[in-house]
């Protein structure tokens, strides 16, 4: 089978982390390009990686190499752009998350999805966890019964190494934005994306100036289902916290630590593989399953899991969020 020729747009911190190592170990990837404006870092990334072929533009890298993929890893208010200008040239993408900052760009590049009759995929690597996706098999085969509670949450002490993820112009927002928009994507299609029917939200900014560093969400759906969403930058807590509880009427399942209960005979069974892999294997794993993923829906293999189009739906429940945040005030969808 011929290797897909995927080039690489933005070589800083997820990528150098992620992306990059991973595809040069798949077999069915082959890692040709990297574009990026730093061009100091953009050399050195390159020769770490052993790629010869480097752009400082996405046009001249589209227009020199005979790309199968490529991967979006910018900053995310370079995303609309890079997208763009890939769909024109006929290439199916991967956009690291969020899609964009507003949900006008993220319009925008659904619209030339759809005109190019490319495939966009949005790097929501959480769905991709050995035991998310088992929970999600569990909650498909009607094991929990009719979910009506979800919460979520990730607590850290500080934002990731990428400064501009603090800067409102180039990240669109702060920690919900961020980390909240993981924890949203995961909990709604846990949920099987039922209609929302109002937001509340509030808002923290202890150790930033320009975005929120802690938010805390309540989202109430049309079918009488409610999901809570906690996330943190500032937080005081010796280690990273990171859950997503699920209740239903015929059970519950919970990440880290990873439990799925049942009431069977009489007694509450835990119904969960006894081993999974450490947090951190679990972490690369699912970077490894997203790509997968990414080049066997470009082959054709599968459809594509986490779609530009979901993404716009999260896109216009963040907006929500965000008005809510700034009026203080509950928003009705």
């Amino acid at each position: 089978m011929e290797r897909i020729k995927v080039g690489v747009v933005g070589v800083g911190w997820i990528a150098q982390v992620v992306h990059l190592p991973i595809l040069q170990k798949l077999p069915d990837a082959e890692l040709v390009a990297l574009c990026d404006k730093d061009k100091g870092r953009l050399r050195l990334v390159a020769e770490k990686m052993g790629v010869r072929r480097t752009y400082t533009d996405v046009g001249e890298m589209l227009a020199n190499e005979n790309l199968g993929a490529v991967i979006v890893c910018t900053s995310t208010d370079a995303h609309k752009e890079a997208a763009l200008v890939c769909l024109e040239a006929g290439k199916d993408i991967l956009v690291e998350k969020p899609i964009a900052r507003t949900y006008a760009e993220a319009a925008a590049i659904v619209e030339a999805a759809h005109a190019a009759k490319r495939k966009v995929m949005v790097g929501m690597n959480h769905r991709f966890r050995p035991d998310t996706m088992i929970m999600k098999s569990f909650i498909e085969g009607k094991e929990l019964g009719k979910i009506f509670y979800t919460k979520a949450g990730w607590l850290r002490k500080r934002p990731n190494d990428s400064a501009w993820i603090t800067q409102r112009d180039k990240s669109g927002g702060g920690v919900f934005i961020d980390q909240g928009i993981v924890m949203l994507d995961m909990a709604f299609w846990m949920m099987g994306y039922p209609d929302v029917k109002r937001v509340s939200a509030v808002q923290f900014s202890h150790t930033t100036r320009q975005v929120e560093d802690t938010a805390i969400v309540t989202i109430a759906m049309k079918n009488g289902s409610v999901m809570n969403i906690e996330v943190s930058w500032s937080v005081v807590v010796t280690d990273d916290v990171y859950y997503c509880d699920i209740y239903g009427t015929e059970g519950a399942a919970s990440l880290q630590p990873f439990r799925i209960f049942k009431e069977l005979h009489g007694s509450t069974v835990n119904l969960a593989p006894a081993k999974l892999e450490a947090p951190h294997n679990i972490f690369k794993r699912s970077y490894e399953n997203e790509l997968r993923h990414f080049l066997g829906a470009v082959r054709d293999v599968h459809p594509l899991i986490s779609p530009a189009d979901e993404a716009l739906h999260r896109m216009r429940i963040v907006e929500a969020v965000y008005k809510a945040m700034r009026t203080g005030k509950e928003v009705t969808l």
